[in-house]
């Protein structure tokens, strides 16, 4: 199995070392990384058209790129790997990307361009930042990476799977639960601070506290101690509203509804 394996926290990241090492123990297993040069959180699904993107390679052979973590996988796939990687893997991130966290999350961003491409992806994420335990988290990711690696689902088409692994010991960490996205409510307020020249600025606020950690959910999952395992998918269509919509616009437009 060839993997590419990105983040959003950089390439020397304490949790796509760990991951890296872990899945280089495989058997059979070949991993290559391309991730960013800095930590890119929260840039989503944001590639760089307006300026030239550069490729460096460490000193441990990772490879790494002055752009987002989407950019390192558009890049590998276009042309730096030479080759089309079985599987896209992205992580481990200092934290959790549970609920809408995944709209913003530079993390599932990485491994979305991968699925955008073809190819069967997975976004890890451990739910708490610090790092404690990550050499437990990169097992676990491991682990999956091994048993649905080379899954291929009806008819061929490729998988996007968003992972959160508890911030646990090894031994407490609890199998995996197939779960729905839950919600946060909205982010915390604006910090506003002065800059030396006497100029406002302003730093997004924390994101908000959680709106919907019920049964089932990603974040009731790993509340209990499970790895929480949600299938995504890039269809933002309001599909229970198409209807309406069609209705509503020919009624607001003057027309007669069918």
């Amino acid at each position: 199995m060839k993997i590419l394996l990105s983040n959003d926290d950089g390439y020397q990241a304490t949790g796509i070392v760990a991951l890296h090492e872990a899945l280089q123990a495989l058997p059979g297993v070949q991993v290559e990384v391309v991730a960013p040069e800095h930590n890119n959180s929260a840039k989503s699904n944001a590639l760089t058209l307006n300026a030239p993107l550069y490729v460096y390679q460490a000193a441990n052979g990772f490879r790494y790129v002055n752009g987002t973590p989407a950019d390192c996988v558009h890049i590998a796939l276009t042309g730096l790997l030479g080759y089309r990687p079985d599987l896209v893997v992205s992580g481990i991130n200092n934290g959790a990307n549970m609920g809408d966290d995944t709209i913003y999350s530079g993390t599932v961003g990485a491994a979305m361009e991968g699925y955008l491409f073809g190819i069967p992806a997975i976004a890890f994420s451990q739910i708490q930042k610090g790092w404690a335990h990550i050499d437990a988290a990169a097992a676990k990711a491991a682990e999956l990476v091994q048993r649905i690696g080379a899954h291929q689902a009806e008819g061929g088409a490729p998988w996007l799977l968003n992972v959160n692994i508890p911030t646990l010991p090894l031994e407490q960490i609890k199998p995996p639960k197939v779960c729905r996205l839950g919600r946060r409510h909205s982010a915390e307020k604006v910090i506003t601070m002065q800059s030396p020249r006497g100029d406002t600025m302003y730093w997004i606020g924390g994101a908000g506290a959680v709106a919907d950690a019920g049964e089932g959910s990603d974040f009731h999952a790993t509340a209990d101690g499970h790895i929480a395992i949600t299938p995504l998918k890039v269809d933002l269509t309001d599909h229970d509203a198409l209807a309406f919509w069609a209705q509503g616009l020919k009624h607001m437009l003057g027309g007669a509804p069918d």
